[in-house]
């Protein structure tokens, strides 16, 4: 590989790995799972059909978007995003202050650190814009009667008036999801009997009338709202002495409560708040016996754990770029680094032999574990069952789905990245799941690393930067002397191409071509 390309790929390993440009392979691979249409996007948000005001606010006459300082003043169950926003950006600048004290922090150029501007969030200048629609019943486990979610993708935008009139948009590095429930169980049909998960299913996958599916799908607005969920590129460093470049995302959660009709700020899903737990003797000694325990280590293990909420965060502050080992990317992996604090003690939550008692006990009950198989296994999905953790593993920027810049004259797919090749590597195994649906089966809610996607059989991914081709992520022990780790022995490259370290990582590399 030449020096120019070498160049190329460390920049792309960066922001989350090689990524396609290729707008038929995107619509293949979101087929039935994921509305991407630029045309129909658009459409949608100019009629106001979904915009966050008209869900919300449904008996609402007026027929145009609410800007943000209108959105967050009028509708009332937003009421306490902001301020809470706000918050996590004060103790952001202060730990900023802390740890850099020679560096300048404040909003535009010629800061060492450039600031997100809240005040974005209430501007009769920006509003959110919707940039995608994507069906995640893959996640029904989580709660059966509403048969997973549907999640409505926004982009915030900022609007202005040039000085011919004409008007000018840029997306802004921020993202908010509205979750609403899949049905709910009290919906019916027009024969007037229960809509079932089958039903749903089969109106996704035959995605022919996508004005019928959005029509049956997001009624009564109130009884399927469930949470909002908010990504913000907080800040932006150059590199300096005392730090490589570096953006920090800022990831919070608002759970809508029916008996208030508000979102209120809620914990993570998943998102261990490892420094509450490190100082915490009885907390983090509970964590350990509740995750290795042998009935949730199978379900960590499936990538389908739910972990209390008494051991979760209520924020993420993620750093990238992020490296190719799980070692290197979130904290979490303090817990078994000897970090905790009690007593100034090394000892951390999760030793090795710890990790190797559980595998031991849960492979004599019987528990067939399919991806963490070892110690580094369980490290890696430590990592990437988190929400910090997963936001960092191929990611675009930062961002998993920044769908179309529907802000454009002419928005097309043609040569736009709509999603991260996590994204689009993991939707084979979402749509297999409402095939499973459609067909009154129980599906396999199972999945694999964030890293690899779980190919369950199918070629389709074959060759592809998601599973083993050219930039997928690969295990350097498979193409070393010696044995590989048996948690990542099925990551191997494509006939041509072998696995090459791309960036610092004792593992994990990208699949190259051979160059020898």
């Amino acid at each position: 590989m030449n020096r120019a390309l070498r160049i190329l790929v460390a920049a792309v390993v960066f922001f989350g790995g090689v990524v396609s440009l290729l707008a038929a392979e995107t619509a293949s691979l979101t087929r039935g799972t994921a509305i991407t249409d630029p045309d129909l996007l658009r459409k949608l948000d100019q009629h106001d059909a979904l915009t966050i005001s008209r869900l919300l606010w449904p008996e609402r006459n007026a027929n145009f978007p609410l800007t943000t300082d209108l959105m967050f003043s009028w509708l009332s169950q937003l009421k306490e995003i902001p301020p809470a926003i706000d918050a996590e950006l004060d103790r952001y600048v202060a730990r900023q202050k802390a740890a850099y004290p020679t560096e300048t922090i404040g909003v535009g150029e010629g800061f060492d650190v450039q600031l997100f501007d809240r005040a974005n969030l209430k501007s009769r200048d920006t509003r959110f814009v919707l940039a995608g629609i994507v069906n995640r019943m893959d996640r029904a486990y989580v709660a059966e009667d509403s048969c997973g979610e549907i999640r409505l993708i926004y982009r915030l935008a900022r609007f202005e008036t040039k000085p011919d009139g004409s008007r000018a948009a840029t997306r802004l590095p921020m993202t908010l999801n509205l979750v609403m429930k899949a049905r709910d169980a009290r919906q019916t049909d027009e024969s007037g009997k229960p809509v079932t998960c089958a039903e749903v299913a089969r109106r996704w996958l035959d995605n022919g009338d996508w004005q019928g599916l959005i029509g049956s799908s997001f009624y009564p607005y109130d009884a399927m709202l469930d949470r909002i969920e908010t990504n913000i590129q907080i800040s932006v460093a150059a590199k300096s002495a005392l730090h490589d470049f570096r953006s920090d995302y800022l990831l919070k959660v608002f759970k809508y409560d029916a008996t208030t009709k508000r979102f209120e700020e809620s914990t993570l899903e998943n998102q261990i708040d490892r420094d509450r737990i490190l100082a915490d003797h009885d907390l983090w000694r509970d964590l350990r016996d509740w995750l290795l325990a042998p009935d949730h280590l199978r379900d960590f293990d499936r990538g389908t754990v739910m972990i209390p909420e008494k051991f979760l965060a209520k924020a993420a502050v993620v750093p990238t770029p992020a490296g190719l080992d799980a070692s290197s990317l979130q904290p979490e992996f303090g817990m078994m680094q000897g970090e905790r604090k009690e007593e100034g003690k090394g000892e951390p939550v999760f030793t090795d032999n710890d990790v190797v008692s559980a595998l031991k006990q849960a492979a004599a009950r019987g528990i067939d574990l399919q991806n963490v198989r070892s110690v580094a296994g369980f490290q890696r999905r430590l990592n990437d069952v988190t929400c910090a953790g997963c936001h960092q593993t191929r990611g675009i920027g930062g961002f998993h789905f920044p769908g179309v810049d529907l802000l454009a004259d002419k928005p097309s797919n043609s040569g736009i990245v709509t999603a991260s090749p996590h994204f689009l590597g993991d939707q084979v195994r979402r749509r297999d799941i409402l095939t499973a649906f459609a067909a009154g089966k129980r599906p396999d809610f199972s999945r694999g690393f964030a890293s690899r996607p779980q190919t369950r059989g199918n070629s389709e991914l074959a060759g592809t930067e998601y599973q083993d081709g050219w930039g997928a992520h690969c295990s350097l022990e498979n193409a070393g002397s010696g044995s590989a780790d048996r948690s990542f022995t099925s990551w191997s490259c494509a006939k041509g191409l072998t696995c090459q370290a791309a960036a610092a990582s004792r593992r994990i590399g990208m699949c190259f071509i051979k160059t020898r």
